[in-house]
């Protein structure tokens, strides 16, 4: 039996500083609502950015985290100048300024329930984030709070100047918000640095639903980024970040000795600056090393570029991967992982912290480093890209595990068993909180 949806809760916005492209708060926030609505649910959007095709959605351009005023202000921020009045003044002022934009957004969606992704997580926008507290708390909004990646899991935020402002928004203590975080260690954290309660809600893949097979389109892929059809295509799937420790995998393409073996990243280096991108291109010349960067062709729809590019989807290049490297020394979750697995790619993965405590007791059959390639791992690596059997049985495990803990379902769960909590319930829509024993106020759901 589903647990029962309260009856005056019918209408979602999702609030964050973007919601647009490939990252991962915006993926999983599409995931979110994907689920919300087939539970029934309408979904509307706030946010800076926002490329949510025929969905109601209010931009507020400043409270995207790229609007020049907040650049400025999170320059001032976070640096080891002293603070003085005019930048707490000038966060104060562009918060006020938000807040009125936040409001005439819900009066406008009118929603019941907010879910704000990561904007009250992590200090990309610290006047958004003020904004949402006080506007929460004055309107006694029932809102739950998705946090991807808490501030003091990033070196470049723990040297500021705005310690109060991060005290109170990021993420805000407040007990009638519901904190859900994307893996144990997090919730942990947060737990044990504000004294509240944190579900565990991971990141997920729809595994009901496999992806369509290879097609002809898909199929340009290689030609267009300039790979042979017997490459093999080593993909490393993820952003240029220090965190990604990309030299792994091209230590790997190295040690392979293989001149078929090219090494294809699909995303640029995003807001954490170029400095990596270059080191890694240093280091793949140094070693000799086939590096394609290939996030101009890469896009979250299929079409072409303004200067008449094809682009292809993420799952257009996974599908053509003869192997996923996941070679990070830190990761929130590991959507890159789930993906691999859904589109049945064998992984290279380190065991960053969060794989061995919310993923590999899975069971998942992978090919695993401690920190370091061994030469036991680059045989392992061998054998996958040359015995099609071994593989096969290998990617067809994953992904049954994978339907078990990282399916949809899993979030519906969760979020059915959140929306009857009291705090939530007693706020949608400023209605009175449904009632276990009659279920007055909720709608009737038939077993599942």
């Amino acid at each position: 039996m589903k647990l029962a949806i309260p009856t005056n809760l019918r209408r979602v916005a999702f609030v964050s500083t973007r919601i647009a492209g490939t990252d991962g708060v915006s993926l999983e926030t599409k995931k979110w609502a994907e689920i919300l609505q087939r539970m029934g649910l309408e979904c509307c959007y706030v946010a800076g950015e926002c490329d949510v095709e025929e969905s109601d959605c209010a931009i507020i351009e400043e409270a995207h985290f790229a609007h020049p005023t907040i650049e400025k202000i999170q320059q001032r921020a976070f640096s080891s100048r002293p603070r003085d009045d005019r930048l707490t003044q000038d966060i104060l002022g562009v918060a006020d300024r938000l807040k009125k934009r936040l409001y005439a957004a819900f009066d406008e969606l009118h929603p019941d329930l907010l879910i704000v992704e990561n904007a009250l997580t992590i200090p990309m926008n610290l006047p958004l984030g003020v904004a949402l507290v006080q506007a929460i708390q004055e309107r006694d909004m029932a809102c739950i709070a998705h946090h991807h990646d808490f501030y003091w899991e990033r070196d470049r935020f723990l040297e500021n100047r705005v310690e109060d402002f991060i005290h109170a928004a990021f993420p805000p203590p407040l007990k009638h918000i519901e904190h859900v975080a994307i893996n144990t260690r997090a919730a942990e954290e947060f737990s044990r640095r504000s004294g509240l309660s944190c579900r565990v809600i991971p990141n997920v893949m729809d595994f009901a639903s496999p992806p369509p097979p290879l097609d002809e389109y898909a199929r340009r892929f290689r030609q267009a980024v300039g790979l042979a059809e017997d490459d093999l295509l080593i993909l490393q799937p993820t952003r240029v970040v220090a965190r990604k420790g990309i030299e792994h995998a091209i230590q790997l393409v190295r040690l392979l000795d293989d001149p078929r073996a090219k090494l294809v990243i699909t995303h640029a280096s995003g807001d954490e600056g170029s400095g990596y991108a270059r080191h890694i291109q240093r280091f793949a010349q140094l070693l000799g090393v086939d590096v394609r960067f290939v996030d101009a062709w890469v896009a979250d729809r299929r079409g072409t570029s303004p200067d008449g590019r094809p682009l292809f989807t993420i799952g257009d290049v996974y599908r053509q991967a003869d192997l996923v490297t996941y070679t990070s020394t830190y990761e929130g979750f590991g959507n890159a992982f789930l993906e691999a697995v859904y589109y049945r790619c064998p992984v290279l993965c380190n065991r960053y912290a969060v794989f061995r405590t919310d993923i590999e007791p899975c069971g998942f059959r992978i090919l695993q480093m401690d920190g370091y390639l061994t030469e036991k791992v680059v045989e392992e690596v061998r054998r996958v890209l040359t015995d099609q059997a071994y593989r096969q049985a290998m990617v067809d495990h994953n992904y049954d595990v994978a339907h078990s803990f990282f399916a949809y379902d899993v979030v519906e769960h969760e979020l059915r068993s959140i929306f009857r909590r009291p705090q939530v319930a007693c706020r949608c829509g400023g209605a009175p909180c449904c009632h276990e024993e009659t279920h007055s106020s909720c709608r009737s759901e038939s077993p599942s």
